[in-house]
């Protein structure tokens, strides 16, 4: 597929729509307060931009902040630009399911954004299931195209999202046709799905696997305006590797080649998922410099680690819902490298990509960063403190539930400007729960990998204290759980030892003076430590 820019006309092959092209202040009228709005994209990627953009000015230019608010369905989180703007400006009142930024997560946090959470993968299929809204419709859509076919089919942008279901529910359709970067033409695989009982299987069973065709089938009739864009992708870069997440990707290596020589992993692997995050792309960067070869990727998001993974020679395809590159270098590098790339990517909406049934029939080998973990292997992925919200709990549950391996990799500390060696990532109980010990495999820190498959669950937590947890830590931890298990199994509830009158002794200490660092665990002592 030639990736030439293009003209509007060359893009818009239906000539019929071209009679509806608008600009993206003129689209301002589509939109009225309390509106439920669906959005294209998936991360940093493929989302609208100059609508959005053109509200938030029309907003901002008559004072009308906290006066104009929306409903916004997008499939994860959209550019700065786009949605942490509108929460600036007031514009949000419900928001889901996923999303970045200070303003959001401020608005969210502080009450005057209501967010709602949930597995990505669910998600996109409970919206098309017309679960979100009263009347379970979209009032407007607004998706970013690469090009529209002579039959009206979307040929999407940098990713797929949940656009599937959004152009069965949406009342109105706003196509951001975008001419400012090559078109992705091509590189998708849409399957348009029925609801039950007439759902049919995803016939998937290789990475590289296509089940559907290029293109999102809509009823163009509903298309309101096309509006030209040449806005790129604000796409976010990740930091380089450090010592800690150097230390997590080589346990993680150590341990695919011990289960290679087992004989539970073949040489090749399995189809490999990496979340989104700097510790994510330390592992793909391992997995490129490390033995494996003839590998596959079955995931959510491909950052720009990916490109090296390929270029190693290592990676032989990978199958994502989103190309989310940095704006800086991943996506200048794809676009100069299009013929090395494109031919070894495919994009899936998130509907597909995230079902546990290809998930579960391919093996994929999820691996994630959570925010904590506990002794018994109970995941926070989402709210510090537990009651903080950071973005959301995204897809890692589709993945983590359903893989074949279900890694969940952290730092074992984490900074702190009120603690020198920072708090630490692995507490007796997690404030809040995400992922259940029912789930995990295999949590890893830079001190070492507790492999919990087959334990029950006090050989569980002293494993996890044994290889997971900081060494100024480790004593404090071994206490509480020396002291936990004692008491319960004394009473005959020791299956898995918890003490909830001090389980989260640590999490207050730091809360009322600024360390995690107890110095005993008699909660008859008073929290000035």
């Amino acid at each position: 597929m030639s990736n030439i820019y293009g003209t509007l006309d060359d893009r818009v092959r239906c000539k019929e729509l071209l009679k509806k092209v608008k600009t993206a202040e003129q689209c301002v009228e589509f939109f009225k307060p309390g509106m439920n709005i669906g959005w294209s994209g998936f991360t940093p990627a493929g989302y609208p931009k100059a609508v959005p953009i053109a509200l938030a000015d029309h907003v901002e230019k008559n004072n009308l902040q906290g006066k104009t608010k929306y409903n916004l369905f997008v499939g994860a989180s959209a550019g700065a630009e786009t949605e942490d703007r509108w929460a600036s400006l007031d514009m949000i009142d419900r928001r889901w399911p996923y999303q970045t930024g200070k303003n959001i997560a401020k608005g969210i946090n502080e009450g005057r954004i209501r967010m709602g959470d949930k597995h990505l993968g669910h998600f996109a299929q409970d919206l098309g299931y017309g679960f979100y809204t009263e009347n379970g419709r979209i009032d407007v859509a607004v998706i970013e195209v690469s090009a529209i076919t002579e039959d009206g089919g979307l040929a999407l942008t940098s990713s797929c999202g949940l656009v599937p279901e959004l152009v069965t529910v949406a009342d109105k359709i706003i196509l951001e046709v975008n001419t400012g970067q090559p078109s992705f033409e091509g590189l998708h695989d849409i399957l348009m799905q029925n609801k039950p009982p007439h759902r049919q299987p995803f016939m998937i069973t290789a990475a590289d696997t296509r089940i559907g065709t290029p293109y999102v089938p809509i009823d163009i009739s509903r298309v309101v305006a096309i509006v030209e864009s040449k806005h790129r992708d604000k796409g976010r870069a990740f930091s380089e590797m450090d010592d800690t997440s150097e230390a997590i990707a080589g346990h993680i290596m150590e341990f695919f080649a011990h289960e290679v020589k087992r004989g539970r992993l073949p040489e090749n692997l399995l189809p490999l998922q990496s979340g989104v995050g700097s510790i994510a792309n330390a592992v793909v960067g391992g997995l490129a410099k490390g033995p494996f070869k003839n590998l596959t990727v079955f995931t959510e998001v491909l950052q720009d680690t990916m490109l090296d993974f390929f270029d190693s020679g290592k990676l032989d395809f990978a199958s994502a819902c989103s190309l989310s590159l940095s704006e800086s270098s991943g996506f200048p590098r794809f676009f100069d490298n299009w013929d090395k790339y494109a031919d070894k990517i495919l994009m899936r909406p998130i509907s597909i990509s995230n079902s546990p049934e290809p998930i579960r029939r391919l093996g994929v080998i999820a691996m994630n960063t959570p925010v904590e973990f506990d002794i018994y292997a109970h995941a926070n992925s989402t709210l510090v403190g537990g009651t903080r919200m950071i973005n959301g709990l995204g897809g890692s549950g589709d993945f983590l539930r359903n893989g074949y391996l279900k890694i969940m990799h952290a730092p074992s500390t984490r900074p702190s400007k009120t603690d020198p060696r920072g708090i630490t990532c692995v507490v007796p109980k997690a404030p809040h729960i995400d992922h259940t010990e029912h789930d995990l495999d295999v949590l890893v820190t830079e001190q070492g990998l507790a492999d919990c498959r087959g334990l029950a669950p006090k050989d569980r937590a002293q494993l996890i204290i044994d290889k997971c947890v900081h060494p100024e830590y480790k004593p404090i931890m071994q206490e509480y759980f020396d002291i936990a298990a004692k008491d319960c199994l004394a009473r005959g509830v020791g299956h898995e030892p918890q003490l909830f009158d001090r389980c989260f002794k640590m999490q207050l200490n730091l809360a009322k003076n600024g360390t995690m660092k107890i110095k005993n665990w008699d909660m008859k002592v008073d929290l000035c430590e």
